[in-house]
């Protein structure tokens, strides 16, 4: 089977993967929701991005760097990996929980203390998933990789939604998280057949993190901008604005399904191709343009309906989250635009390049809702998502320096697409209106051509 094939078939699964995800997702969070309030819901989503963001660092890029390794690694460097990642689970976890009431008061607000510690006991567990997942991934098997991850997701509502019916509370959500992680860590290592040793190799270590931390230094970076709103929101509207900022953030990263299906995919697929440049800019240009539409019309179809649909499903209390959902849409298409650009610039080793961009990213959007959240409540997390856009320019200068590239497939559509993501602003009887430019937009001939293009692809790997 063909690269291109095998990226195709892979792409197919995530793909489905995550629209089952979606549809599980979806409905577990409406009943979770329901169920546990904004303020528990706050809570929970609050201390998960924080110990996310821990793992991340922890994970030290070792995973990407298995995955990325030109030459496959034998197991002596998956045991190294993995007696690195258990390690640094262990120490995480352990810091953690000591570090987290110290910190009460002043950086994180007293009431995520009890969750955030408990928590924060599964990084060993997170961290030792990572080489059994990489070995798939590098595999390509993103067959094994999806249902891994649509079962953890499925344990997970079948844990906490009892839960939560039982009035748990936050803790309905913490126990669906630990259950997650150990049914995903006992299914990776079953299905890639790889039996985890200790060992110590002092050169293969420096291999691992020496590569490995080029690359996770920018990740860590980026993990900042998960912390804005537990850190920032928090401060300022307490638990319950952070259960509206994280359930409008929820609906996009669900609805941008296909962003996290192209980035999984072009780590492995692009290394394969890193040499060929003329390759990288016509995958860079058609996957621009391919990403912009599969998310958009799902995020602004969401805004269409939000309004009387959220308010039924999940009760009158959470529709403040919509006030702030067209701001994060608008971030998220955008992040689906330049998705491909960071990928590519990964692949080509220039991590330095990715961390500028990501530290601007993070300072803008946190300064500004430092300045907007207070004076604004949270409309102004909305505002400071707009301003953060901005800073992608400096990801299209730094992907300028290695090869020019156009916007031309794409800019029509990232066009007509921004208008519908405001509809759940404006009355309901304007909101049809603003799908009028898309509508003309995919009327042109060449955006016609365009769409039967990538339809194309589907053909050929199901006749594959």
């Amino acid at each position: 089977m063909s690269l291109r094939e095998q990226v195709l078939k892979g792409g197919v699964y995530l793909a489905l993967r995550e629209g089952f995800g979606l549809i599980v997702s979806l409905g577990g969070v409406l009943l979770l929701t329901r169920l546990i309030g904004p303020a528990h819901y706050g809570l929970y989503t609050g201390s998960v991005a924080i110990v996310v963001f821990v793992g991340q660092i922890g994970r030290m890029g070792i995973d990407v760097c298995l995955i990325r390794s030109q030459e496959s690694p034998d197991a002596s460097t998956y045991h190294q990996a993995f007696t690195l990642l258990l390690l640094s689970g262990v120490g995480l976890a352990l810091g953690g929980i000591l570090l987290v009431p110290l910190l009460a008061g002043w950086a994180i607000n007293p009431h995520f203390v009890d969750p955030l510690r408990v928590l924060l006991g599964t990084l060993p567990l997170s961290q030792m998933i990572a080489p059994a997942t990489a070995r798939l991934e590098r595999d390509l098997n993103y067959r094994a990789v999806a249902i891994m991850d649509l079962m953890g997701q499925i344990v997970y509502y079948l844990v906490a939604l009892p839960l939560a019916v039982l009035g748990a509370g936050v803790w309905a959500a913490v126990a669906g998280y630990w259950c997650l992680q150990i049914i995903v860590c006992i299914y990776a290592y079953t299905v890639s057949r790889y039996r985890p040793r200790l060992v110590w190799s002092r050169s293969r270590a420096q291999a691992l993190l020496g590569y490995g931390l080029g690359y996770s230094g920018s990740q860590w970076l980026w993990q900042l901008r998960s912390l804005v709103n537990p850190l920032i929101v928090g401060r300022f509207l307490g638990p319950a604005g952070v259960g509206y900022v994280s359930l409008a953030v929820r609906f996009a990263e669900v609805l941008s399904f296909f962003r996290n299906v192209s980035w999984r995919l072009s780590i492995a697929a692009l290394a394969k191709v890193q040499t060929d440049h003329a390759r990288l800019r016509a995958a860079l240009e058609e996957a621009m343009a391919l990403q912009v539409l599969a998310v958009g019309p799902l995020l602004g179809a969401f805004s269409l309906l939000a309004h009387p649909v959220i308010p039924l499903l999940f009760g009158a209390r959470w529709s403040p989250a919509l006030r702030v959902y067209p701001a994060v849409a608008v971030g998220a298409l955008f992040g689906a635009l330049f998705n491909i650009q960071s990928s590519t610039l990964y692949v080509l080793r220039r991590n330095a390049a990715v961390a500028w961009f990501h530290v601007a990213h993070v300072v803008v959007l946190a300064a500004s809702a430092w300045f907007f959240v207070p004076r604004f409540g949270l409309m102004g997390y909305g505002l400071a998502e707009i301003v953060a856009v901005t800073t992608y320019a400096l990801l299209h200068i730094q992907m300028s320096r290695v090869f020019r590239f156009s916007y031309a497939q794409v800019l029509p559509w990232l066009a007509a697409l921004i208008p519908p993501l405001g509809a759940v602003l404006v009355p309901l009887g304007w909101r049809p209106v603003l799908w009028v430019p898309l509508a003309l937009v995919a009327l042109l001939p060449r955006q016609r051509r365009q769409i039967g293009h990538y339809l194309g692809y589907v053909v050929r790997w199901r006749t594959a």
